[in-house]
């Protein structure tokens, strides 16, 4: 097919409403990614955006929310017209996804009662201790629970008014379809849920009503959670109100229908064909996670493990760590000015590209330095802070190469320190799938990656699309579902989305398995170091 043809055959799909939106709110950018009947991206748009830390809180604000929503889809629409010459109307499907966990609660009117508490904020852990002791199962600090949980141990005055309470994919959801719902991987980011039902766990549910009744008598946490829908469900679809927030140029119609909305993790496993047992996947963004889909249940509770569902309710252990590839965006940022000053300005992909491409060239083990990430508290080692560092000893060789080669160990440091508890526990992977924008320059973070965690790590043709890409194609599974043309999630994509997909897998190098391996060593050893440069400053 001619690139003239394809741009016809885009064309006409835009144009009868049979392409596919997917809409990511991601922690520096709100991305949106439109995909065609053939699940292949046709065009994209982002908007920028950052946390605050307003009184000791990480958030966002609600308008920054619905600005970025706005930004987002008008530069995806200015793509579509830029590159097919027309403008949608509507989808096939819509989906929505963000960022998992934090805490969002609303009273009786829909007027939310405290800022966004997002999952970057470590005050829970009284609470988290507590219910993690209560269930039997590990509750990390970020969950909705314990955002909740804590604010009743604290008295917070909102608690009586709270009606709902959700994450942030759950509230875009809502505001576009007025539907107070959530796809079952974000749902078991909030409270526990149980495979075999694909819903909150009852057990649970009951040790918790019973735990609060004496501090606040009446609070049926059942009745604020979202109402938990698998992946292929019908979750209502786009309003007249909710079509105008996004679209307030009145072009977009309302009555799409709309996928059930989902955490970044959900869409990572899906953007990388990750959810069948014994594949993974790993998402490097501000925040950094792996994903592993069980055989069967852990033997043990670990705090360094989240257990949570793929978008269809299987099990999956988490690894999430608080700290992803922001120090290296910081650090890249840094160079890029180093070249500006000596008067040659290079694009941000190509200042990225340059340094990891050198990182090929430093030691296996680093070359003696240590980077640690840490703009926030990391929980898997026990931080409720974080201080950038880089250390190093009077013998270390400090060259750029051993300096990349260490700053992107540093990014995967607690990822591999969590994936070792895992490996501890006889979990079995075949193949972990990456995706995330630090694999775009080829070979470099996915060799390093792959000797991290001692596991092939594949990369695909998707891997810097990421989780706009993966709710699109939730939605457009949706869509096959609703229209009585599809079996289970795990068979539709091999067999429609991935069964032609290109991959470059790394193999784990010996020498960098090695290597890493004695930095790892060092990395636990200098936690110490970080943990003084919280208290110091």
């Amino acid at each position: 097919m001619t690139q003239h043809d394809r741009s016809a055959e885009v064309r006409d799909a835009i144009t009868s409403g049979r392409a596919t939106l997917g809409i990511e709110l991601g922690s520096t950018n709100i991305k949106a990614c439109l995909v065609g009947p053939d699940h292949a991206p046709v065009a994209a748009g982002s908007a920028s955006w950052e946390n605050e830390l307003v009184d000791g809180v990480w958030t966002y604000s609600l308008d920054a929310v619905h600005g970025g929503l706005q930004g987002a889809y008008a530069a995806l629409v200015a793509d579509v017209e830029q590159r097919y010459g027309v403008r949608p109307t509507t989808y096939a499907g819509l989906g929505v996804s963000a960022m998992m966990h934090g805490y969002l609660p609303f009273d009786a009117d829909g007027e939310l009662l405290v800022p966004f508490r997002t999952w970057r904020n470590t005050s829970t852990g009284p609470a988290a201790a507590e219910l993690s002791e209560l269930f039997g199962y590990n509750i990390p600090l970020r969950w909705s629970i314990a955002h909740l949980y804590q604010a009743i141990l604290d008295d917070e005055p909102h608690v009586p008014q709270i009606a709902s309470f959700t994450t942030l994919a759950g509230y875009v959801h809502r505001a576009l379809t007025g539907q107070h719902v959530l796809g079952v991987g974000d749902a078991s980011g909030m409270f526990p849920v149980d495979p075999a039902t694909r819903d909150y766990d009852e057990r649970m549910l009951g040790q918790f009503h019973h735990l609060v009744a004496a501090k606040r008598p009446g609070l049926q946490v059942e009745g604020l959670l979202p109402r938990v829908l698998p992946a292929g469900a019908d979750a209502g679809h786009l309003t007249a109100e909710g079509a105008a927030l996004l679209d307030p140029t009145g072009t977009l119609e309302p009555g799409v229908l709309l996928c059930p909305p989902e955490g970044d993790a959900g869409t990572g496993m899906v953007a990388t064909n990750a959810v069948a047992p014994r594949t993974g996947n790993i998402s490097a963004g501000t925040s950094i996670f792996a994903m592993v889909v069980l055989e069967k249940p852990l033997t043990s509770r670990h705090h360094e493990l989240d257990l949570v569902t793929t978008p269809a309710g299987d099990l999956v252990a988490m690894v999430h760590c608080n700290n992803g590839a922001s120090e290296l965006d910081a650090w890249a940022g840094v160079f890029g000015e180093f070249a500006t000053a000596l008067g040659h300005d290079a694009a941000a992909d190509d200042v990225f590209g340059a340094l990891f491409r050198a990182a090929l060239d430093g030691a296996p083990d680093g070359g003696g330095l240590l980077a640690y990430n840490y703009l926030a508290g990391e929980p898997i080692t026990g931080l409720d802070e974080g201080r950038p560092l880089i250390v190093r000893t009077p013998d270390s060789r400090l060259t750029l190469a051993n300096f990349m080669r260490t700053q992107i160990y540093g990014a995967f440091g607690t990822l591999a320190l969590g994936m070792r508890v895992l490996h501890g526990e006889g979990v079995a992977i075949d193949t972990m799938f990456a995706h995330g924008g630090v694999f775009r320059t080829a070979g470099v973070a996915q060799r390093l990656l792959a000797a991290a965690v001692g596991a092939p790590v594949a990369v695909g043709q998707t891997a810097g699309e990421g989780g706009a890409w993966g709710i699109a194609v939730l939605a457009a599974y949706a869509r096959a579902c609703t229209d009585g043309a599809a079996d289970g999630l795990d068979a539709y994509l091999a067999e429609r989305v991935f069964a032609d997909a290109a991959l470059d897998v790394a193999e784990p190098d010996a020498d960098d398995v090695a290597g890493f391996a004695t930095y790892l060593e060092r990395y636990a050893a200098g936690l110490a170091v970080e943990r003084a440069a919280t208290q110091a400053l």
